[in-house]
């Protein structure tokens, strides 16, 4: 099982999800992100994450070319465009500068669900309001399931975590506010909690 924890904001965090066995680690450049870092903080925290570590830049308010342009400067692993602003175009602009991207959605934006569908070599499916620590209705996945590569997020902690994988069946999992004790700031605890659990649940298939 593929774990991602994300809106880390410090090199401790980074190093607990490590110890813990996140395979990646996501930190959060954006605006309107209570996890939002400024650039300097982001190449900070980028140069910490050790090799064998994916880290995955996550934008929702910064133009696609302009965010792999920062990706590719930060030395990040990965580029996640999160949500409906960006379009198929933005992912075809984007990966001409930075080839590794992933893609963020809701089912309730109706999106494609085809790992790929917009050059993508990672789905993620949230909840309509990304970051809340909201959960949503799972079993909108039965008539919309992707195949491959695909990341459940929303609403997941350490509580549930294990439930859910066994309901949707994901790739991977990706965690924010779920190891949180207070908006932006992560529960160490609750990291390691949630990424053994994880692991435990099942295993990675593709």
């Amino acid at each position: 099982m593929f774990v991602k924890v994300c809106g880390l904001g410090t090199t401790a965090d980074i190093d607990v999800a490590v110890a813990a066995g996140a395979d990646a680690v996501g930190l959060v450049i954006s605006g309107t992100s209570v996890r939002g870092l400024d650039r300097d903080r982001a190449a900070l925290l980028a140069a910490h994450v050790p090799q064998g570590v994916l880290s995955v830049l996550v934008v929702n308010d910064t133009p696609a070319v302009d965010a792999a342009r920062i990706a590719a400067a930060l030395g990040f692993g990965a580029l996640q465009l999160h949500g409906t602003a960006y379009g198929e175009r933005d992912f075809a602009a984007a990966a001409e500068v930075f080839p590794r991207l992933w893609r963020a959605t809701s089912l309730s934006d109706r999106p494609d669900t085809r790992v790929g569908a917009h050059g993508e070599e990672v789905l993620l499916l949230d909840s309509p309001r990304a970051g809340s620590g909201e959960p949503w209705d799972l079993s909108l996945l039965a008539s919309a399931r992707p195949e491959g590569a695909w990341l459940l997020a929303g609403g997941l902690a350490p509580h549930n975590v294990a439930e859910a994988i066994e309901r949707a069946r994901p790739w991977g999992v990706d965690v924010s506010s779920g190891v949180e004790s207070a908006p932006g700031v992560k529960d160490h605890a609750l990291i390691r909690a949630f990424v053994t659990a994880a692991k435990q649940a099942a295993p990675r298939t593709a």
